[in-house]
Formats: C-alpha cells, structure tokens, sequence
C-alpha cells in the first residue's frame, strides 16, 4: 500500500462518526442499500443496519452503486426486529423513523448533534407499524410537489446531507471521535482491504 493511500486511510477513520447510524427495514433492492451504503461513508458514517423480517437475508450488494462502500463499513444484519431496536436504543440517545404523520417532524427541526439512529423502510410500504411503535418519533423531508415521496436512497442521502451540514457546523468533524480500540481495528481491516486488491 503506498504512503499516499495509508494516509488517506487515516485521513477519513479521523472524520468517521459514531453518533449517528442508519437503518433500513425490509428494503428489497440491493442496490438502493448500496445506495445508502455510498452515502453513509460519504458522510462519515461507519456503522449501519440492515433488519429484514419479511424477506431473506442480503447476500451482497449492489456492487455498481456502491463503488465498492460495503467494504469500508461496518454493517449489522438482523432478522429480528426487537433485538435490533433493543440495541439501538443501548447505543443511541434517539431513534427516530421517516413516516408521513401528522406528529412527524420536519427534517430540518432536527438536532443531528445529538445522538440519533434514522429508520427507513422499503420501497413499498415504508417503516412498518411495528417499527414505529419502537422509535421516538417520525420525521418527515419537506416537498411541494404532486408525488409526496422519495426514492429511498435519495431520502437517506437528503436527511444524511442535513445531519452532515449540522455536524460540520458543530465541530464533530474536526477531532476523532473513534475509540481506540475501533480506530486499530479499522485501520487494520482497511489496510487488509487494500493489500488484498
């Protein structure tokens, strides 16, 4: 591995967060989660979740979308949905979902300072109810357009460009935020990756 990649590697595990994650119920297209997945490392998210109750577990990803994201992230899949929200709620102060509710939120109301696990469910039917019993609340993207919804990885790129703009302005970016223990282990995986081409 050349100097210039080790350094790289280094560069984006010091802007990586842990404050933030995502979350995708059900969703059918490998290649919207790989959608998700590029968006996710864009912004510096390392850790996501993929919960299928009602279909089979991904075997891979849609490798064309993703330009290959899956391998710098670090990706929880579960089959069932209380243990899933169970650990989510250990880890962050809030869990909110994307549903159109009359007690949703807009999404520029949120504080993405804090803590916080985005739920966002499949192509058809979005979060399911079960879900939404288990989360904090609902937020919603503004539109005013005739079609009230998005393509889910737009959505998740939209809400993830908002947190990101909130943490840049808060200063999250500036110092590392992962532990030492995740840092080495990383940066040790990484490194494997890129030997391994």
């Amino acid at each position: 591995m050349t100097p210039e990649r080790t350094t790289r590697i280094l560069q984006v595990l010091n802007k990586r967060q842990q404050d933030i994650t995502v979350v995708l119920e059900n969703v059918f297209d490998p290649h919207n989660i790989s959608a998700v997945m590029r968006s996710c490392d864009a912004v510096g998210i390392q850790e996501m979740y993929v919960l299928n109750t009602r279909i089979p577990r991904h075997k891979k990803w849609g490798a064309r979308s993703s330009s290959s994201a899956a391998k710098w992230l670090t990706v929880h899949q579960f089959n069932d949905a209380l243990e899933c929200m169970n650990l989510l709620k250990k880890r962050y102060s809030k869990v909110l979902s994307t549903h159109l509710t009359s007690e949703a939120l807009p999404l520029y109301s949120i504080d993405f300072t804090e803590s916080v696990a985005l739920v966002f469910g499949n192509e058809h039917e979005g979060v399911s109810d079960e879900i939404r019993k288990l989360t904090d609340g609902n937020f919603i993207i503004p539109q005013v357009g005739m079609i009230r919804s998005l393509n889910i990885s737009v959505a998740c790129a939209v809400t993830l460009y908002e947190a990101f703009r909130q943490k840049m302005n808060a200063g999250h970016y500036d110092n590392r935020k992962l532990g030492d223990a995740d840092y080495d282990q990383l940066l040790k995986s990484w490194s494997a990756n890129e030997n391994g081409k």
